[in-house]
């Protein structure tokens, strides 16, 4: 027993004590994956089934106050890691970059933009645990429930072993879209007066899209180019993005275009009763008409 105990202790220090960074591994949240597993079982534990049979018999939350503050918090900090990419990548490879695993302060500036951007993925499990408190159930989605847990696990496991190079590509990318998409949010939760001027609800869906390509492309490179970054990482980074991918274009198609759609055949419908209105209305009126000219002819 004692042999077991001790080979599952050896297990358990490779993969999250040799195998990590070791300028990352005693940072808050990286060290063992229990915390953030454990976040994450209550995190679904809550929109999932606690948190819709508690609002069950309840007015839905405002919490204007609350989304203000939030979503203007996520935009700065989406800006700030957006600046932080620009100012890391122009040193980078576009085509494939290797992980500075010095202790230089360029190197600690790389790998604490990946942390804090690990720790905003954790934050944002907020805005499902929102929708169910303002009873908006229809946003809980398999799609943004799946996206919302994936995120942080790969995040952690990013922070922990790999916090630089090649894959700070997408987290910079998607730091760039969650700028467009936290500024509707802010704007939207200053209520109905702001919803004439988020015409470009729809595009923000495309956006999501256009970045799970771009992510996909830069990641195939791995797949030919050589510099030291794993390139078993695309096992998780490409199905991923192909996935991602077409979740949010079945999102984008049921949202949007289906809507579309119906709005124009109801139009059409419309726009068709209404010509056979007018042309029973002529008739009628032609019917009367002649009916006056023959009484006439009469008298």
């Amino acid at each position: 027993m004692a042999a077991v105990n001790a080979t599952q202790t050896d297990y358990w220090n490779f993969l999250f004590i040799e195998l990590a960074d070791p300028r990352t591994n005693d940072w808050f949240l990286i060290k063992s994956p229990l915390p953030l597993l454990t976040i994450l079982a209550f995190y679904l534990y809550f929109v999932l089934s606690w948190g819709p049979r508690f609002m069950r018999d309840r007015k839905p939350f405002k919490l204007e106050r609350t989304l203000l503050v939030y979503n203007f918090f996520q935009v700065v900090l989406s800006v700030w890691m957006v600046y932080e990419g620009v100012v890391i990548w122009q040193y980078y490879s576009w085509r494939c970059q290797p992980v500075d695993w010095s202790r230089t302060p360029k190197a600690y500036r790389e790998a604490r933009v990946v942390y804090v951007y690990y720790l905003a993925k954790i934050t944002e499990l907020l805005d499902t645990i929102f929708f169910v408190l303002r009873k908006n159930d229809r946003q809980v989605t398999f799609l943004h429930v799946y996206h919302h847990t994936v995120m942080p696990m790969i995040s952690w496991g990013t922070s922990k072993y790999y916090p630089g190079g090649h894959g700070t590509f997408i987290g910079w990318i998607n730091s760039f879209v969650h700028i467009i998409m936290y500024s509707y949010y802010f704007l939207s939760a200053f209520g109905p007066k702001m919803q004439k001027y988020l015409w470009w609800k729809k595009h923000i869906t495309n956006l999501q899209m256009i970045q799970f390509c771009c992510a996909f492309i830069h990641q195939t490179q791995l797949l030919y180019t050589d510099c030291g970054y794993p390139r078993w990482s695309v096992c998780f980074t490409l199905p991923n993005a192909v996935f991602f991918y077409f979740l949010f274009n079945d999102f984008y198609q049921k949202s949007y275009k289906k809507k579309q759609a119906a709005a124009k055949a109801k139009a059409d419908k419309e726009s068709i009763t209404n010509n056979n209105n007018d042309s029973c209305a002529k008739n009628l009126n032609a019917a009367i008409a002649t009916n006056a000219a023959q009484q006439k002819k009469v008298l």
